[in-house]
C-alpha cells in the first residue's frame, strides 16, 4: 500500500494555533467520555457518541482558529488514509454472501463438523488462520472466509462464538504480521525506511511468543469446551447443509481463485473482487441460481430456509447493502481521527512523548503506547502505524536504535489491537463479519493482549534490544 499522507508534526503547527499539551488532552477525554458514556452507559450504537466528538473536536478547531475548510481538509485526509478499508468492507460483505449462495462456506461447515471435535477445534482454528492469513497476506479476509465457516463449526461443535471468533482472529493477525504480502506490514516497513525483511525477522520472536501462548490459552479453553455433544446436532446441521445445497467439490472454485490470487501476489482488492465473480459464477454453475437472482444475492444478501433455525441464522447475510452500518461507523470515525490528526492533537502529543523518553527501552514502550492510543483516537490501523512511524524516527536516531525497532514497535502494538475496539475499523469489520459483538469476542481476543505486552515486556527488561543496538543515554527534554 502506497501512502501519500505526511502527518502533522509540531515544527508544522502555527505557533497561534498550537495547542499546549494540557489543552490538547481536553478532546482526548472528550472522546473517551462520549464513548464510554454512549456506547457502555447508555448502550447507543457508536455512530451516535462518534458524532458527538467529531462536533466537539471541529468546535475545538475552530477555537485554536482553523476555518471550515480547513477543517473539512482535515476530515478528507482521514477518510483517504482509510478508503481501502472502506472499499475491503464493501466487497467482502458481498463476497461472504456469495460465498454462502454458491455453498462455499456451507461445504466448509459441513466438512469442518466431521474433522473437528470440540477438544482441539480452538487451537486449530487459531492455527488455520494464522497459516491462511500468512499465506494470503490479510486478516480481514481470512476472518470474512474461514472466520465465518469457523463460526458455523464451531456452533455445531457447541463451543461459543466469542471464543471461537477470538481464536480466528488471534490467528489472522498472527499470521498477517509475519507475511510480507501483508499491506501492514509493508506499510510499517516503508514508514520507517525499513527493508521488508529485516522488519519481519525482528517481529519474529515476539509475534511467535505471543502466539505461542494464544495457542496455549485456546487449547486450555478447548479442554474445558470438551463435553458432550448434544445428540443429533452434528446430524441435524450437516443434513440440513447437504439439503439445501449441492456441496460437491465445485463449490470450493472461489475459494481457490481467492487464495490463489492472493499467493501469486495480486493486491487484496482485486483478489476479493475477483473472489466475488467466483463465487456469482459457482452460484450459477452448481447451484442452479439464475443469473439475475445470483446478482440480486450479490446486494442483498443470503435468507436461506434449511429447516434449521440455527443453519438459517449462521448463513443469513446482508450482502452489500448490509455493509452500511458497519462503513457508516467506519466513516465516522476516520473523520474523528482526521481532525484531530489536522487540528495538531495528536502531534502535541506525540511531541510530549519525545520529550518524557529516557531510554531506549522506554522509547519502545512509548510507541507502543502512541500507537494503542492513535488506534483508540483515529480508529484506523493504518494511521497508528503512519503517524508514529514517521514523527518518532530521528528520535529513534538520536538513541542509536535501527530502524526495525520502532518498526516492530508501531506493528506489535498497532496492527492487533485495533479489532478489541467496538468503533475501530477492524473491531466493527470483525463483529459484522462474524456475528459476535466486540465486546464479547474482546476477552477471548489473546493475541490482541499478548502481542503488545510481550513488546513492553521484551523492551523493557531490555531483552527486547541486540546488545550492539542499546545505545542508552539520557534524554533531556528541550
Amino acid at each position: 500500500m502506497s501512502v501519500d499522507f505526511t502527518p502533522t508534526t509540531i515544527d508544522d503547527l502555527e505557533p497561534e494555533r498550537r495547542p499546549s499539551f494540557a489543552l490538547a488532552l481536553v478532546p482526548v477525554f472528550a472522546v473517551v467520555a462520549f464513548l464510554g458514556v454512549g456506547s457502555a452507559v447508555l448502550g447507543l450504537d457508536p455512530h451516535v457518541p462518534l458524532l458527538w466528538s467529531i462536533v466537539f473536536v471541529g468546535a475545538f478547531g475552530r477555537y485554536l482558529g482553523y476555518s471550515w475548510p480547513e477543517l473539512s481538509d482535515g476530515i478528507s485526509n482521514g477518510l483517504l488514509m482509510g478508503i481501502q478499508a472502506l472499499l475491503i468492507i464493501f466487497t467482502i460483505y458481498a463476497l461472504i454472501a456469495t460465498w454462502v449462495d454458491a455453498g462455499t462456506i456451507p461445504a466448509m461447515m459441513y466438512y469442518g463438523l466431521e474433522l473437528l471435535t470440540p477438544t482441539v477445534f480452538l487451537p486449530v482454528a487459531a492455527i488455520l488462520a494464522a497459516v491462511v492469513a500468512f499465506s494470503i497476506g490479510s486478516s480481514w479476509t481470512t476472518v470474512g472466509t474461514l472466520g465465518v465457516a469457523f463460526v458455523g463449526i464451531g456452533a455445531g461443535l457447541g463451543v461459543s462464538g466469542p471464543l471461537t471468533v477470538g481464536a480466528v482472529i488471534s490467528g489472522a493477525y498472527a499470521g498477517d504480521k509475519q507475511s510480507p504480502l501483508s499491506d501492514t506490514t509493508n506499510l510499517a516497513a516503508g514508514v520507517t525506511n525499513t527493508p521488508l525483511y529485516d522488519h519481519i525477522r525482528r517481529m519474529r520472536t515476539g509475534t511467535a511468543i505471543a502466539f505461542g501462548l494464544s495457542v496455549l490459552g485456546f487449547a486450555a479453553f478447548g479442554l474445558q469446551a470438551g463435553g458432550e455433544i448434544p445428540a443429533g446436532r452434528i446430524a441435524e446441521i450437516q443434513t440440513a447443509l447437504a439439503g439445501t445445497y449441492d456441496l460437491s467439490v465445485l463449490v470450493f472454485l472461489p475459494l481457490v481463485v481467492t487464495f490463489g490470487l492472493a499467493l501469486y501476489g495480486y493486491p487484496a482488492l482485486p483478489t476479493l473482487v475477483a473472489g466475488v465473480f467466483a463465487g456469482v459464477f459457482t452460484t450459477i454453475l452448481v447451484q442452479g441460481t439464475g443469473f439475475v437472482a445470483a446478482w440480486e444475492v450479490f446486494m442483498s444478501g443470503t435468507a436461506p430456509e434449511t429447516g434449521t433455525d440455527l443453519v438459517n441464522e449462521l448463513l443469513a447475510t446482508g450482502g452489500l447493502t448490509g455493509s452500511a452500518w458497519t462503513i457508516t461507523v467506519v466513516v465516522a470515525a476516520l473523520s474523528l481521527g482526521g481532525l484531530l490528526e489536522h487540528t495538531g492533537v495528536l502531534a502535541v502529543l506525540a511531541h510530549r512523548l519525545s520529550q518524557g523518553v529516557g531510554s531506549s527501552g522506554g522509547l519502545i514502550a512509548g510507541t507502543g503506547l502512541s500507537a494503542i492510543l492513535i488506534n483508540a483516537l483515529t480508529a484506523q490501523q493504518y494511521m497508528s502505524i503512519v503517524l508514529p512511524g514517521l514523527t518518532l524516527r530521528n528520535l529513534y536516531d538520536e538513541f542509536g536504535l535501527d530502524s526495525e525497532e520502532l518498526s516492530r514497535a508501531v506493528e506489535a502494538a498497532g496492527t492487533p489491537t485495533g479489532a478489541l475496539l467496538p468503533w475501530h475499523a477492524g473491531g466493527v469489520f470483525m463483529a459484522s463479519a462474524t456475528g459476535v459483538p466486540t465486546l464479547e469476542y474482546a476477552p477471548f481476543y489473546l493475541f490482541g493482549f499478548l502481542s503488545p505486552a510481550v513488546l513492553f515486556l521484551m523492551a523493557l527488561t531490555g531483552r527486547g534490544i541486540p546488545t550492539g543496538n542499546r545505545a542508552e543515554r539520557a534524554h533531556t527534554a528541550d
